[in-house]
């Protein structure tokens, strides 16, 4: 809980079959834009690990078999109860994450929707009757698994734990929860205490919180433990190819949701109103800190001057500055590791021949939102993730050459593209090798209940909906022989 003296957290320890435990060390949550301490927050080993997944796994036989509506009831409470928290969460989310009061907004509102989203999955079918040609009663049943895994990054901590957390409940499975180091409190400790109030039985769901330092043992604990049967993950690519190759080396499924280098296609008869505005929120919303971040803006060559001069209007209105001030919409990177990767792009770009047409001033962790022209391939900020509020306005002619410099990276998250020919824009979106396309709007889209995730580089599986449940579920085969199956006389 929050503080109201100094607007920092109570912080009552890791959250461990149902219990609050302070563990053997601690470690400082720091506020991204002054770099003052938020918190100060216990820092888990492989004791604390293990203890919660063996909470998981005893708690895992009863939640499994409750009935199915019960466990909606749990996920609806929960809903109902961030709901009312909002305003703790926006709170914590500019002091903790550096995150613009109206970003905290947005995904403040959106997590109860998450919530309610699984406990609608309670209701849908689990399974079902295939022929047989023997006469069988055939089914196809879709089980919970057991301890399922969860390691959620720091950028929308809120959505991102909850998304990855409330299906695999809703299916019967238990949870272990690690957020990252640099949200500890909006990404899991908050979770601990919204389930806690919610009164979900002891080992359910449990919380680890860790620094830097520990994250490896602790990560390894997570993916390796023999009782864990699944692991969710939203992150960097380089971890991610890790994590589903360590999942692969021990036979668990994951479903993992990596990085994105993504595309916004805009032909010559688009609406430049919408196109710039959706260029400026797809580029520097939460300083470009999205997986789904617009990293490349393709204008016809037709309208490229116009459409330039109108995006950089924009982008020069966006205030830079303290989250701490609701005005400020563009807040600071998380820390010190992203602004020098981000840094490093921009003086990459520079001295290969690019162009600052706004911004590319850099202060402590506050990067102005920038718009480069003259990008080319070899340049960092083309092949490579930015994850910060940098985005290169490059020229096409024809739309197959649109296409072949979105497709040219080796990530495959989002893309999106303005146009007045939607007939055009779908031929063009089936070219994409992209998990998702969004026409007539941003590459920054999600929903509770669709199928989030990437191609390529950009990940494996499915978080949302119907296709978390699959993820996060084995399939049996269930027979009942009704036909009088016969056998060969022999036996």
């Amino acid at each position: 809980m929050l503080d109201r003296a100094t607007s920092g957290p109570v912080i009552k320890g890791h959250y461990i079959g149902g219990q609050w435990v302070q563990g053997t060390g601690t470690f400082v949550d720091s506020n991204p834009s002054d770099g003052s301490t938020w918190a100060t927050v216990p820092d888990a080993g492989i004791a604390e690990v293990r203890a919660a997944i063996d909470a998981g796994q005893a708690a895992f036989e009863g939640w499994s078999s409750l009935k199915f509506s019960e466990r909606a009831h749990y996920l609806l409470k929960m809903a109902d109860i961030w709901e009312r928290r909002i305003p703790d969460f926006v709170t914590a989310m500019q002091g903790e994450g550096g995150g613009w009061f109206g970003k905290g907004m947005f995904e403040a509102g959106y997590v109860p929707e998450v919530f309610r989203a699984a406990a609608a999955a309670c209701f849908n079918p689990i399974g079902e009757v295939m022929p047989s040609e023997t006469g069988k009663f055939s089914t196809a049943v879709r089980s919970p698994m057991g301890v399922v895994t969860i390691i959620s990054p720091w950028n929308f901590p809120g959505i991102l734990s909850s998304r990855g957390l409330a299906f695999p409940l809703a299916a019967g499975n238990t949870i272990v929860l690690k957020p990252s180091e640099d949200t500890p409190y909006c990404g899991g400790l908050f979770f601990a205490e919204v389930a806690e109030e919610a009164g979900l039985p002891a080992g359910v769901f449990n919380v680890v919180v860790c620094s830097r330092d520990n994250v490896q043992v602790v990560g390894d604990e997570l993916i390796e433990n023999p009782l864990v049967k699944g692991v969710s993950f939203t992150g960097s690519t380089p971890v991610g190819r890790t994590i589903a190759a360590k999942c692969g080396a021990h036979l668990k499924k994951c479903c993992v949701e990596l990085g994105g280098k993504d595309s916004l296609i805009v032909r010559a008869d688009a609406d430049l109103e919408r196109a710039t505005q959706a260029a400026n929120f797809g580029s520097f919303m939460h300083q470009g800190q999205i997986c789904m971040s617009v990293e490349k803006v393709l204008v016809h060559e037709s309208i490229y001057p116009e459409f330039l001069r109108r995006f950089a209007e924009r982008a020069r209105k966006l205030p830079v500055g303290n989250t701490s001030d609701k005005g400020n919409v563009i807040g600071p990177l998380i820390n010190d590791r992203q602004v020098a990767r981000v840094k490093s792009q921009i003086e990459d770009a520079l001295a290969r021949g690019a162009k600052v047409v706004v911004g590319g001033g850099i202060k402590d962790r506050f990067v102005e939102p920038t718009i480069l022209t003259g990008v080319t391939p070899d340049m960092k900020v083309y092949q490579d993730e930015t994850f910060g509020p940098v985005v290169p306005v490059i020229p096409f002619s024809t739309d197959e050459e649109a296409i072949a410099i979105a497709n040219d990276t080796e990530y495959g998250l989002s893309s999106g593209i303005i146009t007045a020919d939607e007939e055009r824009a779908l031929e063009m979106a089936r070219s994409l090798q992209t998990g998702m396309c969004h026409i007539n709007c941003s590459s920054v889209n999600d929903e509770p209940h669709v199928p989030f995730g990437g191609s390529k580089a950009s990940g494996v599986g499915r978080h949302g909906g119907r296709w978390s449940m699959e993820t996060f579920t084995e399939t049996r085969w269930i027979t009942m022989d009704r036909g009088g199956r016969p056998y060969p006389p022999v036996f």
